[in-house]
C-alpha cells in the first residue's frame, strides 16, 4: 500500500476526516463492500435493536471524538479541535453533573487518546507539546489552511508523542514516558495501578532487520506494539511483538484482560484480539477479513463492541462480538457514514461513539444501551445444548444419550460433531481444556448406555505424557566479539539443542555439513575433509546441494536432516552447529521455526540458526561470500571447509523441553458380569485435533494462521460413529438381541495428531498388564482359539481385533477399508455390507497414519474405515457443515455390524504380518510442494489426484483434479507410494515434467516445484 493511501486510511481510523472524501482513493486497496441482507435493512431497525434515546452530546469545533467515561460515570474525557490557534486535537473533560467542559491538555502540540484515572483526580493523555517544533507545526498548518492548500489529513506517528498525566486539583502535568518514539493510546487499569499503551519505541531502540528498515521508511506504525507498566513508569513490559500495528489497548472491567486491534503487515486488514494482562493467551476474536479496530469491553465482560469497514470505506459501522470470539459478529449501527470508537458507561447502560451522521461532521453521540438484547443477539442468553455441553460436558453427554435415536442416525451424529467442533473446545488439541471437555462428553455418553469404565484406577480416563514442544528461556545470548545477536531476529535456538553456557570458541565453515558414506552407485560425500572442528562451532547450510541429480538428491536426503548434521559434528568433537539457510535455498523462513521440532530428545551440542545476513557478515570478514560459496556447493561437488579467523563466538542457550498430559476415554461393554480376560474387540477413533495452527501439522494458509482447526471430518466424524456403534451394541445386549462371547472396548484416543501417543500408551499398558499379571496368557489364549503371533510385543491374547474410524464424514463415491492385509479373514467379514450398500474400496495397506497402526504393530488384526482426504484436511476449513451425515450413519452401521459379528462369533480374525514401508527405508524430510492431493485407495496404475490446490505449482502446470499421474521427472509411477518417493527427489524451483492421464488423453506438462 502506498504512503498516501496508508495515511488516509489511518486518518479514517481515528475519525479525523470526512469519510466521503476518502472513498475514491481507497477503493482500489480495499475489499468490495459486503452485500449481506442486513445492508438493506433500515438503519433505524438495526439500531433500535440495541440502543434508544440516541442524541448528539458535543457540538463545538470542527470535530470531536473518542469519548471515555470516568469510573463513576460522572465525567467524560474526549478530544476535539475547537480552538482557533491550534489545528490539532486537544483534550477536554465534560462534567455530566454541571455540564461544564474544560480543556485538560496544554493547548499546544498534538494530543490524542485520553483516559480518566479511577480516582477522578487525574487524566492521562498523549501529547507532543514538549516538541520544540510543536508551535511551528501548528503555524504551518494554519497557514496552509488560509491559503487553501491544506493537505489531506493523515495521522502523525510523531516520535515526540509521550504519555502525560494531569492532576486536576493542582493543574500539574507529569510526564509518564520518556523514550524516543510514539507513545500513545494509553488507558488505566480499573484499579489505577497499571497503564497499557501502544509504542513504536523499538524502531529507535534496537537494530532493525532489512525488512523492518524497508517497511519503516514509509510506515513507522509497522513497529507498533502493546506495552504495560506501572503508573509511575516502572515495571515496563512489552506484551506483543507481531509484525504490523498493534494498538488501542483497553482493560476489561475486572482488569484481567486487555483488548486491542492488530493490523496485518501491509496495514490493509485488521482484526480484534484479547489477551491476559501479562500478555498470555492472545486470542483472535474476529475473522472478518476487513478492517476491524477500536474494540471496547462491555462492563459485563461478556462481549466487546468494535468498528469495522465491512460495509465499505464510506460506511464504517459498529459491531459486537462475544469475549471468546465464538460467535459471528453482530451489527449494531446502520446509518450511512462513520460510526466508530465506541465505549460504555461503567454500568453498561449507555453507549457513546463518534459519528458524522449529522452534517457529516464528526461529533460524539450517546444512547441508552440494551444489554439483554445484545446478549440475545450474540446467543449469550440461551441455555442451549451446546452451551450446556461446554459448561458441564458430562451432564450434557448424558442428556445427549437420553435424547438419541435407537437407530444409526445422521442427526445424532451431527449433534456429536457440533459439540466436538464447538469454538469453545478450540480444536481439541491434546492436553488442552477442549480435549478434556470432549473426553468428558464421550465418557458420559458411554456411561449412559451401561458401559463400565476401563481407564486408570477404575475411571473412564487413561492419562499419558506427550512432548509438547520446547520453550525458549530468558537467558539466551549469542556474542561474536563485541556484537550481540538479537534473539528471534538474528538467531534462534533449535528445540533439540543442548542448553547452557558455551565459552568463546572459533567458528569454521563446513558447507552443507553432510557426511554420507559411499553406497552402490553413489560416491561418498564429506563436508569435513581435513577440517578441524574440535571444540569449535560449525557453520553449515541448512538443506542439501540444490543442483544435484535426482538420484544424488535421494541419496543425500537422509544425511541432510538437521539432527543428522548435529550428530555428525558432535561425533567430531565440535561444541555446536550453526545453521544458515543460504540465498539459493528459497527458504520461507531463514530461522528454523521452533514449532517444527517437538521431540523431547535432545543432543549434547549447541544448535541454533542464524540469518543469511549474519552468516554473510562473518564470511565477508575473511573475504568470502555466502552466495558464492553456496552456488559453488550446489553443483554437488564438496569443497573443503575453512576456519573463519577472527570470528569467535560465545553463547548461553536456554531451551526447556516441555511435556504435558493428555487423556484417552476408555469404556468396556461387558459380555458377562465381569471383564473377560481374552480377545476383546477394540473400537476406536481419535478425539484430538490440531487446536490452532501453532501445531506443525497444520496446512492452513497464511491468512488462517490464528484460526481454530475444527477437525469435523478429522476426527469428530469418527468419534460420532464410534458412539453410534457403542449405543447400538449396548441396546442390542440390553434387549437380549446380542449374545456376546467377548467384551468390546470403546475408546476415544487423544494424541493421534502428534504421533499416536494415546493409542500407543494404551497398547503399552496392555503389554504391561500381561507381563505383570498374566504370564501364561498366551497359552490360555490359544486354548480359546484366538490367534497368537510369535513376537514378544504381541497383545492378541487380550486384544483380538481393532476397528478404527478416522475421517468417515465425507463419503462421496466410495469408502476405503484399510488394513485388509492384516488378516486373511477380513474379506469375508466385509460381506455384511450387502445389507447396507456402500461402495467399498478394499486396501491391503497396514502402514496407516492412524491409531490402528499402534495395534497392528503389537500383533492385532486391524480394519480402518476412511472416506478419503480433501483440500480442507488439517485446515480451519474442515467444518461440520461439510460432512455427509446420512452416509456417515451408514458407515457407522457397517462398523457396528462388523463389531457385532466379532463380539458374538466363534473365532477372531487371524493376524497376518506385512512388511511396513517405514521399516524398509528411512523417512526423509520433504522440501518440495506441488499442491496435489493423492487418492490412497489404490486399484489403478499410477496415482489418482483427488484435488489440486488453486495457484499451486501443479495447478499452474495445468494438472487438474481427476488426473492420474503416471510419470514424474522422467520416471514411471505405478502407485501412490512411488509418487511420494519421487516428490522427495524433486528440486524446488527447477523445471521438470509430469505426465498425466486425463480420460483418453495422455498429457506431458512442464512443472516447476515450489518449496514446502
Amino acid at each position: 500500500m502506498s504512503t498516501k493511501y496508508l495515511n488516509v486510511l489511518l486518518a479514517i481510523f481515528f475519525g479525523w476526516v470526512v469519510i466521503q472524501s476518502t472513498t475514491v482513493c481507497l477503493a482500489q486497496d480495499q475489499p468490495a463492500p459486503a452485500t449481506q441482507a442486513d445492508d438493506r435493512e433500515n438503519a433505524a431497525e438495526i439500531e433500535s435493536k440495541f440502543f434508544s434515546n440516541s442524541r448528539q452530546i458535543t457540538f463545538d469545533g470542527l470535530r470531536s471524538g473518542e469519548g471515555y467515561f470516568s469510573a463513576d460515570g460522572t465525567k467524560m474525557v474526549f478530544q476535539s479541535e475547537r480552538e482557533s490557534g491550534n489545528p490539532f486535537y486537544q483534550i477536554y473533560l465534560l462534567d455530566f453533573e454541571t455540564g461544564d467542559t474544560q480543556r485538560v491538555s496544554p493547548g499546544t502540540g498534538m494530543t490524542t487518546c485520553a483516559w480518566i484515572h479511577p480516582d477522578n483526580q487525574h487524566v492521562m493523555f498523549a501529547s507532543t507539546h514538549e516538541d520544540p517544533g510543536a508551535k511551528k507545526k501548528q503555524e504551518d498548518l494554519l497557514k496552509l489552511r488560509e491559503e487553501g492548500n491544506e493537505p489531506r489529513y493523515s495521522w502523525s506517528y510523531d516520535e515526540h508523542y509521550e504519555l502525560y498525566e494531569k492532576d486536576l486539583k493542582s493543574g500539574e502535568i507529569r510526564r509518564m514516558t520518556d523514550a524516543r518514539g510514539y507513545d500513545a493510546e494509553g488507558s488505566y487499569s480499573p484499579d489505577g495501578k497499571l497503564v497499557a499503551f501502544a509504542s513504536n519505541r523499538a524502531l529507535y531502540s534496537r537494530e532493525l532487520t532489512e525488512k523492518e528498515k524497508s517497511v519503516a521508511e514509509h510506515d513507522v506504525s509497522y513497529m507498533m506494539d502493546i506495552y504495560i507498566m506501572n503508573t509511575d513508569g516502572t515495571g515496563l513490559k512489552q506484551l506483543t511483538d507481531a509484525p504490523g500495528y498493534d494498538g488501542g489497548p483497553f482493560f476489561s472491567h475486572d482488569g484481567k484482560k486487555i483488548c486491542w486491534r492488530r493490523f496485518n503487515e501491509t496495514g490493509g486488514l485488521a482484526e480484534i484480539f484479547s489477551m491476559n494482562v501479562d500478555g498470555t493467551d492472545q486470542r483472535q476474536l474476529t475473522r472478518m477479513g476487513v478492517m476491524s479496530w477500536a474494540p471496547f469491553f462491555h462492563p459485563s465482560g461478556e462481549y466487546l463492541v468494535f468498528t469495522t469497514n465491512k460495509h465499505g470505506m464510506a460506511n464504517f459501522e459498529q459491531y459486537m462480538v462475544d469475549a471468546d470470539g465464538k460467535s459471528e459478529p453482530v451489527r449494531v449501527t446502520g446509518t450511512d457514514g462513520f460510526d466508530g470508537l465506541a465505549s460504555f458507561t461503567p454500568d453498561g447502560k449507555r453507549l457513546t461513539w463518534t459519528s458524522n451522521r449529522t452534517n457529516k461532521q464528526s461529533q460524539i453521540y450517546l444512547a441508552d444501551w440494551n444489554h439483554e438484547a445484545a446478549r440475545k443477539a450474540l446467543k449469550l442468553d440461551q441455555d442451549t445444548e451446546a452451551d450446556a455441553v461446554i459448561a458441564q460436558a458430562q451432564s450434557t453427554g448424558k442428556a445427549a444419550a437420553a435424547a438419541t435415536s435407537p437407530d444409526f442416525n445422521g442427526l445424532d451424529m451431527m449433534k456429536h460433531v457440533d459439540f466436538l467442533c464447538h469454538p469453545r473446545l478450540a480444536g481439541r488439541m491434546t492436553g488442552s481444556r477442549g480435549e478434556r471437555e470432549a473426553t468428558a462428553y464421550v465418557a458420559a455418553y458411554l456411561d449412559s448406555f451401561g458401559l463400565v469404565p476401563a481407564g486408570d484406577n477404575g475411571t473412564w480416563f487413561q492419562e499419558f505424557d506427550f512432548p509438547s514442544g520446547a520453550e525458549i528461556g530468558p537467558e539466551n545470548k549469542i556474542a561474536v566479539g563485541d556484537q550481540t545477536l538479537e534473539l528471534d531476529k538474528d538467531w534462534r535456538p533449535l528445540t533439540f539443542t543442548k542448553s547452557g553456557a558455551f565459552d568463546p570458541a572459533e567458528v569454521v565453515w563446513a558447507g552443507y555439513g553432510i557426511t554420507a558414506a559411499a553406497e552402490e552407485g553413489q560416491a561418498e560425500y564429506d563436508s569435513f575433509v581435513h577440517l578441524d572442528v574440535q571444540d569449535k562451532w560449525v557453520l553449515a547450510l541448512r538443506y542439501l546441494p540444490e543442483g544435484v541429480s535426482d538420484d544424488r538428491r535421494q541419496f543425500l536426503q537422509y544425511h541432510s536432516s538437521l539432527r543428522k548434521k548435529a550428530m555428525d559434528v558432535r561425533d567430531r568433537g565440535a561444541c555446536g552447529i550453526i545453521f544458515v539457510s543460504g540465498p539459493t535455498s528459497m527458504a520461507r523462513e531463514q530461522l528454523v521455526p521452533v514449532e517444527k521440532e517437538s521431540s523431547l530428545a535432545g543432543t549434547s551440542v549447541g544448535v541454533f540458526s542464524v540469518t543469511d545476513e549474519v552468516a554473510d557478515k562473518w564470511l565477508k570478514s575473511i573475504g568470502k561470500d555466502l552466495k558464492t560459496l553456496q552456488a559453488g556447493l550446489d553443483s554437488g561437488e564438496p569443497a573443503m571447509g575453512f576456519p573463519l579467523k577472527g570470528v569467535e563466538l560465545s553463547a548461553n542457550i536456554s531451551v526447556t523441553q516441555k511435556s504435558a498430559r493428555g487423556r484417552n476415554v476408555v469404556g468396556r461393554l461387558l459380555a458377562g458380569d465381569k471383564p473377560s480376560l481374552f480377545g476383546a474387540v477394540v473400537v476406536g477413533a481419535h478425539i484430538d485435533h490440531l487446536g490452532n495452527s501453532r501445531s506443525s501439522g497444520s496446512l492452513a494458509r497464511q491468512d488462517e494462521e490464528t484460526m481454530i482447526h475444527f477437525g469435523a471430518d478429522d476426527n469428530a466424524s469418527g468419534v460420532s460413529a464410534m458412539l453410534e456403534v457403542a449405543e447400538y451394541l449396548a441396546r442390542q445386549k440390553a434387549e437380549g438381541k446380542l449374545k456376546m462371547k467377548r467384551d468390546v472396548i470403546f475408546a476415544a484416543w487423544s494424541g493421534e495428531e502428534l504421533g499416536l501417543f494415546g493409542s500407543k500408551h494404551y497398547v503399552e499398558s496392555v503389554k504391561q498388564y500381561m507381563d505383570a499379571f498374566h504370564p501364561s496368557a498366551a497359552t490360555t489364549a490359544l486354548s480359546e482359539g484366538d490367534k497368537l503371533a510369535p513376537e514378544n510385543q504381541d497383545i492378541s491374547p487380550l486384544i483380538g481385533a481393532c476397528l478404527n474410524m478416522d475421517m468417515v464424514g465425507r463419503y462421496k463415491e466410495s469408502l476405503v477399508m484399510q488394513g485388509l492385509g492384516s488378516s486373511p479373514d477380513w474379506k469375508s467379514t466385509l460381506e455384511v455390507n450387502a445389507i447396507i450398500g456402500l461402495n467399498l474400496k478394499p486396501s491391503n495397506d497396514v502402514n496407516l497414519p492412524t491409531d490402528a497402526s499402534s495395534f497392528y504393530r503389537a500383533g492385532v488384526p486391524i480394519l480402518s474405515a476412511f472416506t478419503g482426504s480433501h483440500m480442507d484436511y488439517h485446515t480451519p476449513r474442515d467444518t461440520p457443515d461439510k460432512l455427509n451425515y446420512q452416509d456417515a450413519a451408514r458407515i457407522a452401521k457397517l462398523m457396528g455390524l462388523i463389531t457385532r459379528k466379532l463380539a458374538s462369533g466363534e473365532k477372531l480374525p487371524v493376524y497376518q504380518k506385512q512388511e511396513l514401508v517405514e521399516d524398509a527405508a528411512p523417512r526423509v524430510s520433504m522440501q518440495v510442494y506441488l499442491g496435489t492431493l493423492p487418492n490412497y485407495a489404490g486399484g489403478i496404475t499410477g496415482t489418482l489426484l483427488d484435488d489440486v490446490t488453486k495457484g499451486a505449482p501443479a495447478d499452474v502446470a495445468g494438472v487438474k483434479p481427476g488426473d492420474i499421474v503416471i510419470e514424474l521427472a522422467g520416471r514411471k509411477i505405478d502407485n501412490v507410494q512411488e509418487y511420494s518417493i519421487l516428490l522427495g527427489e524433486l528440486k524446488p524451483g527447477q523445471e521438470t515434467t509430469i505426465v498425466v492421464k486425463r480420460g483418453e488423453e495422455t498429457l506431458k506438462l512442464k512443472l516447476i516445484p515450489g518449496r514446502r
